[in-house]
């Protein structure tokens, strides 16, 4: 699996822990709802602002939201 998909997934598992909609974390992270769609599905390629902003909005540091993705395909 791809680190956008692996991403995505992660992005998409810490949001459902935190019992937030697509909608709430845009708004919360000022990044457009459907951009925040595209990335759980692994079809963006975020920029580290980006990545930034969602992480403090999801209450994680970038280590955690990082945390378990392999940087290679197995």
């Amino acid at each position: 699996m791809n680190v956008t998909k692996q991403l995505g997934m992660r992005v998409r598992y810490l949001r459902k822990q935190k019992g937030m909609s697509q909608l709430e974390l845009s708004l919360d992270s000022g990044v457009n709802k459907n951009y925040i769609s595209d990335l759980e599905r692994g079809d963006r390629n975020p920029t580290l602002i980006v990545l930034e902003r969602i992480a403090y909005s999801l209450d994680v540091t970038l280590e955690e939201l990082f945390k378990g993705i392999q940087s290679f395909e197995e």
